[in-house]
This record gives structure tokens, C-alpha cells and sequence, in this order.
């Protein structure tokens, strides 16, 4: 049987113990670090949106990067860019390309043929012909204007009649005509192989004398072409004839 004594020390010793307890207080939440310790679950993911500001994006750094790569190739391929250039000699002979592929002298030569032409069927190419360089003419000019890509620092503003936007070089107006004219005249005009195959490296070679002369970046001229390319579909696509558009053919009718 326990003595009393006992029996009080034990009663004496309890609010000892209550009052320590209470002199830690609440239990602390416990930190990142002690969970996993203990094998808890780990903290949620940051959420994408997070995880964009704290890392460079790549779509950003490809993009500087395709600059940065574009300029220093537009820079060494411009190799005529003026009568010092390593190519210097060259230069005039582009400059005639130069002006093969300018909008006034397949805009004159179109109109002058649709005035001459007795033929139903060729003023109806020729008109749509017309309808494709003036589209192509206003696109250009209202993708440079927007876009307003300065030309090379290399470039000689020496160029044949230009015009405000033609200071912007994004995209190659040279380019998109050239690359369009070529898939209208492959379609519409019946050649031989090798005449084909001419009107092809024609429109190549203007697009490699833009950069060359220094007036366009690889990219402008790229682009260029690929917007000539997909320009004549839409051509195709509004093709003009005398059943959707009588009033324009009986202005040509003599």
C-alpha cells in the first residue's frame, strides 16, 4: 500500500510538469525542411506563370539568337555593298538585277502589253497580272510599316526610285515580286525546260543580290520569298475574268 507521502509528492509533482508545458507554448508549424525530414510530402510546384518570370524564356533567346545570326551572315554575304567591298566590281551588274525585279518596270511593261494585246485570253493574264503586283505592292508596303525593320548599316541608299517605306527593309519587296511573278509566269505562260528553269534562277538571284548589295538580312529576303510564294495563291484564289469582273474587262476591250 503507498504512503501517503508518496501518494502527496506525486500530486505536488503534477503542476510542475502542467507548468512547463505551458511555458513552451503552441507547437511551432513545421518548416519545408523539417517535413521532408520527416518524410513528408513535398511543396507544391511553382505555377507555370512563375516558373516564366524566374526563367529566360526560350522562345526569347531563339529569337536573339536568329538576329544575332542573321545579322552577322547579312553583314559577310555583303559582299557588294559598295565599290570597296570584296565583290565591289560586281556591283553595277547587280544593280541591273536590282532593277529587273523593281515594281516600275513590271508595272509599266504589264500595262503597256494590256493596252496592246488583241487577245481575250492574254488580257485576262495580263490583267491578273496587274491585280498581282499592285496586291503585292500594297502588302509590302503595309508589312514594312508595321514591322519597321531598319535596312542594314551597310547598305548605300543608292537605290533605284523609292519611296517612304522602302527605308524599312522587312520584308524584301524585290523578293516578293520576284518569287511571285515567277510561280504566275511558270503557271500561265507555256515555256520550254529551259526557259523554266531561267525564269527560276532569275527570281533566286534577285534574292540573293538583295543581300549581296547589302540593301536587305537574310531573313527579309526569306520571308519575301516565301510571302510571293503564298501571294499568288491568293491571286489564284480572286482570279479575275470577264464573269466576275466585266466592268474591268470592257475598259480593255477595243
Amino acid at each position: 500500500m503507498p504512503s501517503p507521502r508518496s501518494s502527496r509528492e506525486r500530486r505536488a509533482g503534477r503542476p510542475e510538469f502542467v507548468s512547463l508545458l505551458s511555458q513552451r507554448g503552441p507547437a511551432a508549424p513545421d518548416s519545408p525542411s523539417r517535413r521532408r525530414e520527416s518524410g513528408g510530402s513535398a511543396p507544391p510546384p511553382l505555377p507555370e506563370e512563375d516558373c516564366m518570370r524566374l526563367n529566360p524564356s526560350f522562345v526569347g533567346i531563339a529569337l536573339s539568337s536568329l538576329l544575332a545570326v542573321d545579322l552577322w551572315a547579312s553583314k559577310r554575304l555583303g559582299v557588294c555593298a559598295g565599290e570597296a567591298s570584296a565583290w565591289g566590281s560586281a556591283r553595277p551588274l547587280l544593280k541591273v538585277v536590282e532593277v529587273s525585279g523593281h515594281g516600275i518596270p513590271w508595272l509599266l511593261g504589264t500595262f503597256y502589253g494590256l493596252c496592246q494585246s488583241d487577245s481575250s485570253a492574254a488580257r485576262e493574264v495580263l490583267l491578273n497580272l496587274l491585280f498581282a503586283l499592285l496586291l503585292d505592292l500594297v502588302l509590302v508596303a503595309v508589312v514594312k510599316g508595321i514591322v519597321r525593320r531598319p535596312r542594314p548599316t551597310h547598305n548605300k541608299m543608292d537605290m533605284f526610285v523609292t519611296v517612304s517605306v522602302d527605308k524599312y527593309s522587312f520584308p524584301s519587296g524585290h523578293a516578293t515580286r520576284a518569287a511571285l511573278v515567277c510561280r504566275f509566269v511558270l503557271h500561265h505562260l507555256v515555256l520550254a525546260v529551259p526557259l523554266r528553269v531561267l525564269v527560276v534562277l532569275w527570281a533566286l538571284i534577285v534574292g540573293v543580290s538583295r543581300v549581296m548589295l547589302g540593301r536587305h538580312n537574310v531573313t527579309d529576303v526569306l520571308f519575301g520569298l516565301l510571302l510571293g510564294y503564298a501571294l499568288y495563291s491568293v491571286v489564284e484564289y480572286c482570279w479575275l475574268s470577264p464573269l466576275n469582273a466585266p466592268a474591268l474587262f470592257a475598259l480593255w476591250t477595243h
